[in-house]
């Protein structure tokens, strides 16, 4: 069990702003798939993973990174500073 946390447009999408997903998921890419078969709203927030970052346990990763282990996966537009 994982917890699940979507901020700006990706919780606008999904329509939730946290979930605790049961996965088998291996890597973060696994989880994203799992999700975006779900159901469309999934689908549409995850098109272009060109335009999500991800969090393992609030600490920047990648979509290969493994899953075991992870207590929260965040997902997010990529920020913007200035």
């Amino acid at each position: 069990m994982v917890e699940v946390v979507y901020f700006a447009w990706l919780r606008e999408r999904i329509g939730v702003p946290r979930e605790r997903v049961e996965t088998g998921a291996a890597t973060v890419s696994d989880l994203v798939a799992e999700l975006s078969a779900r159901e469309p709203r999934y689908a549409a927030a995850f098109a272009d993973l060109a335009a999500v970052r991800v969090a393992l346990d609030q600490e920047l990763s990648d979509f290969d990174a493994p899953l075991a282990g992870v207590r929260e996966v965040a997902f997010f537009p990529p920020m913007t500073g200035g």
